[in-house]
């Protein structure tokens, strides 16, 4: 019962959340307040009363239209807040399947409880970069220099618990010491960007002109400082497979096939990709591994 209400809650909270990303996702780029002035039609400017900002249930009440201008609100509204929703309620469902510890103290509820708070920020980081280069081909430095850092802070964190409550079972950790696992972890995150670096500066070698933004670099360190390396290079390999078939889906549309040559330069959100990735990784990227070596006979 505990679980089921728990996965509830994070579920409405997410709703709730998604519906501020939606905020930002309008106004970061032209450069707006989040805070104000207070939600309103974009179109008409009108503002909105009450019960047209519940997440999902407002837009879906008004049929996605603005109820003074009939302005399109768009399907990304409702979108981001179902995804925000789902994945937190996903986390929480995942989370709350272990039994309780009744040995558990007070500082190892409040470990928990920022490790928690972290991942499901990671999450709500990861959809605002995915949205942000979908329709802007931006990542703004303003959120992955702050998400590498708070990647690595929590990664600090989580050692922090594991030494604190004196796991004996964590082989990396016994292996090479917390201070050995920070370092690893950090020359993870280096080793993700020049990845990126390098792959950007054997394109322009070959190409002359810019392949992979830089933005995309400070993405991957991003995923590595929450991931860890192998995870950021599983999210890059599924970032790759997902930016093909999107590249296939664009080949096949008759718009894009009339000319050639504007087809093969046309830019894709690699980002958005390596999101959608990073995503996957988190929730799913063990079984994916383990699938992968027992398909490799390793």
């Amino acid at each position: 019962m505990i679980r089921i209400l728990g996965t509830i809650f994070a579920g409405l909270l997410g709703l709730a959340f998604g519906s501020f990303l939606n905020v930002c996702l309008s106004r970061w780029p032209v450069g707006e307040s989040v805070v104000s002035p207070r939600s309103h039609c974009r179109q008409c400017s009108r503002a909105l009363v009450w019960w047209e900002n519940v997440p999902l249930v407002s837009w879906l009440a008004l049929r996605g239209r603005c109820r003074t201008c009939r302005a399109w609100i768009g399907w990304r509204y409702p979108l981001v807040e179902l995804a925000v929703g789902a994945l937190w309620a996903i986390y929480a469902w995942r989370l709350l399947s272990g039994p309780w510890d009744p040995d558990s103290t007070a500082s190892d509820f409040f470990f928990g409880f920022l490790l928690v708070a972290g991942q499901v920020t990671f999450y709500w980081l990861l959809l605002a970069l995915a949205i942000l280069d979908a329709e802007n081909l931006w990542l703004p430095n303003w959120i992955t220099l702050p998400g590498i850092a708070l990647g690595l802070a929590f990664k600090l964190l989580d050692l922090a618990l594991i030494v604190h409550q004196h796991v004996a079972d964590d082989f990396e950790t016994e292996r090479y010491g917390p201070y050995g696992v920070a370092a690893k972890w950090l020359l993870g995150i280096l080793a993700a960007a020049g990845f990126i670096l390098l792959i950007r500066w054997l394109y322009w070698l070959v190409r002359r002109r810019e392949g992979i933004g830089l933005g995309d670099a400070k993405l991957m360190a991003l995923l590595a400082a929450w991931l860890g390396l192998p995870g950021a290079l599983l999210a890059f390999g599924l970032g790759v497979v997902l930016g093909a078939l999107a590249a296939v889906v664009l080949l096949v549309v008759p718009s894009a096939r009339r000319d050639s040559e504007t087809w093969a330069f046309s830019k894709l959100p690699l980002g958005t990709f390596l999101c959608i990735g990073g995503i996957v990784t988190s929730l799913w990227g063990q079984p994916i591994i383990a699938a992968y070596l027992r398909w490799a006979g390793f």
